[in-house]
C-alpha cells in the first residue's frame, strides 16, 4: 500500500515534468500558471489511492488522475470569473491577473486537455471511464448552475443545497475514487459503494470550505474570508443562520445580507456576529462530523487491512483539516 505521501509525489512529479506552456502563449500561460499553483491535488491522489486499494496498478491511473485535476482547475477557472474572486490557493485568480475572456478561453482548453488525459486509459475500459467523467462533468456543471440560481431565489432550503453541494463538489471526489476502482478492475459492487463513501466525504469537504470561508484564516485558507458573504451565497451557514434567527436578529440578517450599500467589511462582520451569536459555527462543524461519521460507516463496509483503512483515513483527515 502506497502512503499519502508516496501517492502525492507521484502525482506533483506527473506534473512537473508535463509542459503546458505551449503556443498560442497567451492561452496556454494561464494554463501553466494555474496548473504551478499545485494545492493538494487531493483528487488525482483519490484516483490512485483507491486504484492502488482494489489491487491495480497506480501507473495505469496516472493519466486519468491527471486529467480529473485539469478538469477540477477548469472548473476553478470558470468559478473565479462568476464569483469575481481575486484569489485562488493564495495568488491572483486567472480573471484578475489576466482578465474574463483569457480565463473563459483557457479554462475551455483545459476541459479539452482533461479530456485528452481522462481518455489515456486501457482501451477495454475507455467506455465506461468516459461515461463516468462525462456524467460527473454535467453533474458539476448542474451544481454550478444551481449554486448561481440560489443567489436569485427565495425559499432556499437546506435540502436544496445539500443538492447542489452533492453535484458541485461531492460527485467529482466520488467519481476520483470510483475511477480508481474502475482503472483497478474492482466488481461493480464495490465501485458503487466507494463512490457512497466519496459522495459523504464530498459533502463534508464543501461545507469545511464554507466554514473556513467565514471562519478560517486567509494565510491558510488561501481565500478571502468573507466571500459567500459578499456574493450573497446562501451557504449551509447562512441557511440555518436564517433557520434560527428570531425578531431584531432575524431583520438585522436580513437587512445585511440582502442590501447592496452597506460596506463589504460592515457585511461581512456583522454577518459573522450574528453567526457567532447562534453557534453557527458549532452547528456547521457537527453536521460535518455527521458526514464524516458516515462516510467511515461505509468505509468500514469493505473487507480492508489495516494499513490500508489507515491510508484512507489518513487522506480524510487531511481534507477535512481534522486533528484526530
Amino acid at each position: 500500500m502506497f502512503s499519502l505521501q508516496a501517492l502525492q509525489q507521484r502525482i506533483g512529479d506527473a506534473f512537473s515534468t508535463t509542459r503546458f506552456d505551449r503556443e498560442p502563449f497567451r492561452l496556454y500561460e494561464p494554463i501553466a500558471y494555474t496548473l504551478e499553483m499545485g494545492g493538494k491535488r487531493l483528487r488525482p491522489v483519490l484516483v490512485l489511492m483507491s486504484c492502488d486499494l482494489f489491487g491495480g496498478n497506480i501507473e495505469d491511473a496516472v493519466y486519468p488522475a491527471m486529467g480529473v485535476e485539469i478538469f477540477h482547475n477548469f472548473t476553478l477557472l470558470h468559478d473565479d470569473i462568476m464569483d469575481n474572486a481575486l484569489l485562488r490557493r493564495g495568488k491572483d485568480t486567472v480573471c484578475r491577473k489576466w482578465n474574463n475572456n483569457t480565463a473563459i478561453l483557457s479554462g475551455d482548453t483545459m476541459f479539452v486537455i482533461a479530456y485528452e488525459y481522462v481518455a489515456m486509459t486501457a482501451p477495454a475500459l475507455l467506455p465506461q471511464v468516459l461515461n463516468l467523467f462525462n456524467d460527473t462533468a454535467r453533474m458539476v456543471c448542474e451544481g454550478q448552475q444551481y449554486d448561481m440560481d440560489y443567489e436569485h431565489r427565495s425559499g432556499i432550503t437546506i435540502a436544496d443545497y445539500m443538492l447542489m453541494i452533492r453535484l458541485k463538489t461531492a460527485v467529482l471526489i466520488a467519481c476520483s475514487l470510483k475511477l480508481g476502482a474502475m482503472l483497478a478492475g474492482a466488481d461493480t459492487e464495490a465501485a458503487v459503494k466507494i463512490y457512497e463513501f466519496g459522495i459523504e466525504l464530498g459533502l463534508a469537504f464543501q461545507l469545511r470550505d464554507d466554514f473556513l470561508d467565514a471562519f478560517g484564516d486567509t494565510t491558510k485558507f488561501g481565500k478571502a474570508i468573507g466571500g459567500d458573504i459578499l456574493t450573497n451565497k446562501k451557504t449551509y451557514l447562512f441557511l440555518k443562520a436564517f433557520e434560527l434567527a428570531k425578531g431584531e436578529t432575524r431583520s438585522t440578517l436580513e437587512d445585511l445580507f440582502f442590501s447592496n450599500e452597506k460596506n463589504g467589511n460592515e457585511k461581512v462582520e456583522g454577518i459573522l456576529g450574528i453567526y457567532r451569536l447562534l453557534g453557527i459555527d458549532e452547528i456547521t462543524r457537527r453536521e460535518i462530523e455527521i458526514h464524516h461519521a458516515k462516510a467511515l460507516e461505509i468505509l468500514s463496509s469493505f473487507s480492508f487491512s489495516d494499513e490500508q483503512s489507515g491510508a484512507v483515513n489518513g487522506l480524510m483527515k487531511e481534507m477535512l483539516g481534522r486533528e484526530k
